[in-house]
């Protein structure tokens, strides 16, 4: 590639990113009820132009092929009408949350008479980089412009057209309203090159936030200049305790693997007690087999279960996003910990039983953004957890941990009131 267009990209980055900051300062000052309007507004758009939505996705899932999507990947990036009516009343939702801008989250009044204020401020400017799922855009938009930041958007190349339509329903609903224009930006080329110009814009951009395949996410992690919200893979367990109710083992590990496979929260492996394996585990792995999950084992599980395949090592560390699952027999509670500590990705992990101080060792040991109890990893998720949506879930434990809504797109800063106080 010559000089000149690496100059153009390094050009249109920057300039997209200045016009970022400069909306970033008057959406500061904005007052909540202009970014309420504007989320409402926009989501009465996206109701209306459902058909010409629909029209740009099919020209997304008609390329799909070309571009070698896996069967996970397709359904991800599919716009249905249930798709689209969940998308604008998950905008609807955000704009019910309490505005989060000027919060006072702690204060003191000190010996000397000062009110010290530690108050909710935006972060600045989002740079959000994800693949395939075009109900992203409307999510990531209205949680940064909500929480009072401009965001520029990275969608992958698969669902170019439909992001490009979601996009320009909301910068409509933007004029409608009196947002600032480039509140909301989509980085219109799919060029690779542009990506890394973006992320070596620290002085414009407050934060990059990827949400992908792990190799976006390392990529973004490797070259960002600002701090990157990321989760690397979604590796999540359901165990199965000794003292476990058997249907209810069955109802959440079938909801957590087979409810939806190609997305994050997914169960990907499963942990039985010894003491339950002989009977719940031929009866949990036939249901799965039952649905077309193929079982990979331990030595233990081939026994019960002569259907499942030997599991190798790296199995167990496996996001597989498809019909297949781990399991592993372990002797104890302790050993159940260990083994998700070890093998897994801190994302989701669950238990299942009827002894509530095991489910507290579990929850007190077990080293993941959520910890479920008798409920289905499926539920770690914005929406289900109250924060309106989600524009990731991190698996950091810095700034941000778990579904990262409102508030975790959010800093502060110090207020201080004083009288005419001076130190001495």
């Amino acid at each position: 590639m010559s000089e000149a267009i690496h100059a153009d990209w390094r050009a249109y980055a920057e300039e997209m990113a200045q016009r970022a900051k400069a909306a970033s300062l008057e959406l500061a000052r904005l007052s909540a009820g202009v970014k309420q309007a504007w989320l409402q507004q926009s989501a009465r758009l996206l109701k209306e132009r459902s058909v010409a939505l629909a029209e740009a996705n099919h020209r997304d899932l008609a390329a799909a092929p070309s571009f070698g999507l896996t069967e996970a990947q397709v359904d991800r990036l599919k716009l249905t009408p249930s798709r689209i009516e969940a998308m604008a009343r998950a905008l609807e939702e955000v704009a019910l949350l309490p505005e989060p801008i000027g919060e006072v989250i702690w204060s003191s009044v000190r010996p000397n008479g000062l009110l010290v204020q530690k108050v909710r401020v935006p972060l600045g400017v989002i740079f959000f980089i994800y693949e395939s799922r075009p109900n992203v855009t409307a999510d990531a938009a209205a949680l940064c412009v909500k929480s009072g930041n401009a965001v520029i958007l990275r969608g992958g190349k698969e669902a170019a057209h439909s992001n490009r339509a979601i996009v320009e329903v909301m910068t409509e609903a933007g004029a409608d309203v009196g947002l600032p224009l480039d509140a909301v930006q989509l980085v219109g080329t799919p060029e690779r090159e542009v990506v890394g110009h973006f992320l070596n814009l620290p002085q414009y951009i407050d934060l990059a936030i990827p949400r992908g395949g792990e190799s976006l996410i390392r990529r973004v992690t490797a070259e960002a200049k600002m701090p990157v919200i990321k989760h690397f893979t979604g590796n999540c367990h359901v165990y199965i305790d000794a003292d476990a109710d058997p249907d209810l083992a069955e109802r959440i590990t079938i909801n957590a693997k087979c409810q939806r496979m190609g997305v994050c929260n997914a169960a990907e492996s499963l942990v039985f007690h010894r003491a339950a394996a002989d009977a719940l585990l031929p009866r949990i792995c036939e249901a799965l087999t039952c649905r077309g999950i193929a079982i990979r084992g331990d030595e233990t599980t081939c026994r019960l279960f002569p259907q499942a395949e030997p599991a190798k090592e790296e199995d167990y560390y496996a996001e597989y996003l498809g019909p297949m699952i781990s399991v592993k027999v372990v002797d104890d509670l302790n050993a159940a910990i260990d083994h998700i500590n070890r093998y897994g990705s801190k994302h989701t992990d669950a238990i299942v039983t009827r002894n509530w101080n095991a489910a507290r060792e579990f929850c007190r040991a077990v080293d993941s953004s959520a910890v479920m109890v008798n409920a289905s990893t499926r539920f770690n998720d914005g929406g289900e957890f109250g924060l309106g949506a989600e524009i990731g879930i991190s698996t950091d434990k810095f700034h941000a941990r778990g579904p990262c809504g409102l508030n975790e797109l959010t800093s502060y800063k110090y207020v201080v009131f004083g009288e005419g106080q001076v130190r001495e």
